[in-house]
């Protein structure tokens, strides 16, 4: 049985008035990769900094094993600003790191000075490295900077964007290999095909891991147990999100059944506590004491927080929004270069590409928000813009959140009736308490959805969303997508969230950089699908031309020390991923398998046979340059 990693009994939060979690339980074992999940606002992130040790509980008790390694990514991570990139990957207590860090200083400076100390210097770290056998770690630490495109060690914290310092951030966590990993929102700030890897990177590991997101297929890929936080209490599922959600549902069948009963019963007993005599006898008292067990049940109320996105839709008329020969250029940097779009009424539009290939800046083209170098946007008369950017809410630290709504309007047209700023807060999840609290005091969950509801309160029949997902909770995203689905204007979302693009998404533009945008008819999934058989082909074409590649000689390449141990590690690694390939052909051969073995064992074929090519290939590379 695996040992757990951290135990909580009992545990409560409160803030002020408000009371986040009571009466917590639950454990974390090794190997585990468990998902948090709840509403925004009921402390999550709060949960996580008491696991990590930021913060305190009031009550209750946390256990945690002795020399526990716990590495945290927070939501929003706040690095040293006078430290550099380096300082912050490399300062970590972990000795893999310190050597692979230690090696690669000798390995400079012996390039910059080859004298026979240097020498001596070297030959200690390159000791080291095969000792430790750390060749393996540098290259997994080289994979993870080259995914999160962190190139330059040297460059000040102080210089780089919020994504770039999450991607710093998470970056450090993943290189430390700590016991136990918590993650935060990991995969806000990062474009699709870093998540997929991490995804794959994190599912694939043995590593013991606690994460709060958002994203749903990646919450049924990794996650192998659900923790839910709800009406202050917490629930465990063993299963992925999808069980999850079916067993949610029946818990929440059960409660209402539990209830019922219960009020049935105390309205029997409430009038027995009524009309009994005054002498109480030891019968009596224990009834009495049963009495108060079934009015708490009873008068407990289910928190169904039913959020339902409706609002009036503005007249839209034929002609809606054209671009025309858009061009767009920051020094060499191309963002569109004359593209050209007539956009139609009820398009679902996603944009994917890599962050930096424009996505944003676009959206600011065609918002006017930005101007073009050449070409034009045409925006219809009654076309109506409902913008919801990366930016949020202009800073309103010290105003209430029924101020902020009435900054906007006094009362909202519903489609139908007309209702006041409070009402149609509440109608949105916001209680009248909420309603009463500072901006500063909400979350960051409370804060993004405050910022939605401010921009369907314009009525828009036009809706850009640039990540719209980031930081909103899982349930309030369901309701989102019911209220977009049944939205008749026109929608454009850029979002890193896979699910929701293949939910709303009729066509996707796809920015492949230097302004050349091209347009995929169909959802993500659709397109990434195209993309791996184009892989898979590319691949299988590589695989075609090995004896043209055989025959080529690299005489000018250096031979590094690294590239002497790789390939020495592939000539004794790929018989054994061989032997694995036969023995899986051979059983898929035997007949003995049931069809979901033979699938199973199908799919592991072809990732071996796959992973054998590539290391066939770099093989193929290194030896030419060995043997020049």
């Amino acid at each position: 049985m695996a040992q757990a990693l951290l135990t909580v009994e009992n545990l409560s939060k409160s803030y002020s008035d408000k009371l986040l979690f009571q009466d917590l339980n639950f454990s974390i074992s090794e190997g585990q990769k468990i998902a948090l999940v709840a509403h925004n606002g009921v402390g999550k992130s709060t949960l996580l900094n008491i696991l990590s040790g930021i913060d305190i509980a009031d009550n209750g008790k946390l256990e945690v094993k002795e020399s526990l390694k716990i590495a945290y990514l927070k939501q929003d991570p706040k690095l040293n600003k006078n430290k550099t990139v380096e300082d912050v990957l490399f300062h970590l207590d972990n000795l893999y790191v310190k050597i692979i860090n230690d090696y690669h200083h000798q390995l400079k400076s012996y390039e910059l000075n080859p004298s026979a100390q240097n020498q001596k210097k070297l030959d200690d770290a390159i000791n080291m490295m095969d000792q430790k056998q750390a060749w393996d770690y540098d290259s997994r630490m080289t994979e993870v900077l080259e995914k999160f495109e962190i190139t330059n060690l040297k460059q000040p914290i102080s210089e780089l964007s919020g994504g770039q310092i999450k991607k710093v951030a998470l970056a450090s966590v993943i290189i430390d290999e700590a016991d136990l990993i918590i993650l935060d929102e990991p995969t806000n700030h990062l474009d699709i095909k870093t998540i997929e890897w991490l995804e794959e990177n994190i599912s694939k590991s043995k590593l013991s891991l606690l994460i709060v997101t958002h994203d749903r297929y990646f919450l049924d890929e990794v996650c192998d147990i659900i923790i839910e936080i709800d009406q202050q209490r917490s629930f465990t599922y063993q299963g992925n999100y999808s069980y999850f959600l079916q067993k949610k549902a029946e818990r929440e069948a059960l409660d209402a059944m539990e209830i019922e009963k219960a009020k049935n019963l105390y309205r029997k007993e409430l009038d027995w506590m009524r009309r009994q005599p005054k002498a109480r006898t030891t019968k009596s008292k224990a009834r009495i004491d049963s009495f108060y067990d079934i009015e708490k049940v009873a008068k407990k109320r289910i928190e169904e927080k039913k959020i339902e996105f409706k609002v009036k839709m503005s007249r839209q008329g034929r002609k809606i929004l054209e671009a025309k020969d858009l061009t767009k250029s920051f020094g060499d940097l191309k963002i569109t270069d004359k593209f050209e779009y007539t956009f139609k009424r009820g398009e679902r539009i996603g944009l994917v590409g890599p962050n930096g290939s424009g996505k944003s800046t676009f959206l600011n083209l065609l918002t006017g928000e930005l101007p073009a170098d050449s070409g034009e946007v045409i925006v219809g008369e009654t076309t109506k813009f409902g913008y919801y950017t990366q930016k949020g809410l202009t800073q309103k630290e010290d105003l209430r959140v029924i101020e902020i709504v009435k900054e906007v309007a006094e009362s909202v047209d519903m489609g139908g009736n007309t209702i006041g700023a409070a009402q149609f807060l509440f109608h949105f999840g916001f209680s009248y308490s909420l309603q009463q609290s500072y901006y500063r005091l909400l979350s960051g969950g409370e804060r993004r959805k405050l910022y939605l509801i401010l921009t369907l309160m314009k009525n828009p029949n036009f809706l850009i969303l640039d990540e719209p997902t980031n930081d909103l909770d899982i349930f309030t995203l369901g309701k989102l997508e019911e209220f977009l689905i049944d939205f008749p204007g026109c929608v454009i979302i850029v979002s890193h969230d896979r699910y929701f693009l293949d939910k709303l998404c009729d066509h996707l533009f796809i920015f492949k950089g230097q302004g050349d945008i091209k347009d995929f008819g169909g959802n993500y999934s659709d397109y990434r699908e195209l993309e791996d058989l184009k892989i898979l082909q590319e691949k299988k074409k590589k695989k075609a031309e090995k004896p043209v590649v055989q025959q080529k000689k690299v005489s000018s390449v250096k031979v590094s020390y690294k590239d002497k141990k790789e390939f020495e590690k592939l000539e004794e690694d790929m018989p054994l991923i061989e032997e694995e390939k036969n023995k899986l052909m051979n059983a898929m051969n035997s007949g003995t398998l049931s069809p979901d073995e033979m699938n199973e064992t199908s799919k592991k074929y072809q990732e071996v046979d796959e992973k054998l090519d590539e290391m066939e290939l770099r093989w193929l590379e290194l030896s030419e340059i060995i043997n020049a």
